[in-house]
């Protein structure tokens, strides 16, 4: 009997099912216990790549706790690539749905600030645009300039203080969340990847410069309410977010 590709994978994935009936190893006997110790290794590495990916959400659940929901997420989401940088990407939205976390909302978002950060890791280098080039444009000509941001940038929109939550759980003598939504800018200054919290208004700017909007498109959907121009372009010149301004 033959085993299907299927049947193998729920059973790797899940070591309350049985082994797959007719597996044989090398020598044509019945797979046995070196099919668990093979199902317990493939598990054992893909929680670790989530551990090494979510470590903030690792400790709000607790190290045994995240295991267990590691377990049920490897079940439902095996790898599709074989490059395991990519592997957790549906982790938001199973943490949505899954019945132990579903009530707890600023979950998803924590992990989507997460994978926003190993995104920004991997994304292409560049070369930032000089400050001094957006000084140079003419005023009449500014609304109608793109500024496009670097291949590392990212933005992660929240009704949580998600920022705040991170920000506690990764540096010694943070302070606690206040419940406020945060809008939080991830860069790559240098090596690595940094959140930043953006301003009243930034996230609006930001995400419109994202989706290849003109400056002026970018204030309109900042709003003017307490939007700080001056401190949203400050954060993204001095981060050498921005690569380049103009067509």
């Amino acid at each position: 009997m033959s085993v299907t590709q299927t049947a193998f994978r729920e059973a790797l994935l899940d070591a309350g099912t049985a082994r797959p009936e007719g597996l044989t190893d090398g020598a044509g006997r019945p797979a046995g216990r070196r099919f668990d110790v093979y199902r317990n290794n493939v598990a054992v590495a893909l929680t670790e790549v989530l551990e090494t990916t979510f470590p903030v959400l690792q400790k709000l659940l607790g190290a045994e706790n995240f295991r267990l929901l590691a377990r049920a997420f490897l079940r439902r989401h095996p790898p599709a690539s074989p490059l395991m940088m990519f592997y957790g990407g549906e982790m938001p939205g199973f943490l949505a749905r899954f019945g132990p976390t579903a009530e707890t909302g600023y979950l998803p978002d924590v992990a989507r600030l997460e994978l926003a950060l190993r995104e920004s890791y991997h994304a292409a280098d560049y070369a930032p645009a000089d400050p001094a080039a957006l000084q140079a444009v003419a005023p009449e000509r500014l609304a109608g300039t793109r500024i496009t941001l670097a291949p590392p940038v990212r933005l992660v929109r929240s009704r949580w203080p998600v920022y705040a939550i991170w920000r506690f759980n990764t540096e010694a003598g943070a302070p606690s969340p206040a419940m406020a939504a945060e809008d939080v800018l991830v860069v790559r200054p240098e090596f690595d990847p940094e959140p930043r919290l953006l301003p009243q208004g930034g996230g609006g700017f930001v995400a419109a410069l994202l989706a290849g909007g003109t400056f002026g498109a970018a204030l309109e959907s900042a709003g003017t309410d307490g939007f700080d121009l001056t401190g949203t372009l400050a954060l993204l010149l001095n981060a050498g977010a921005i690569a380049r301004i103009g067509d």
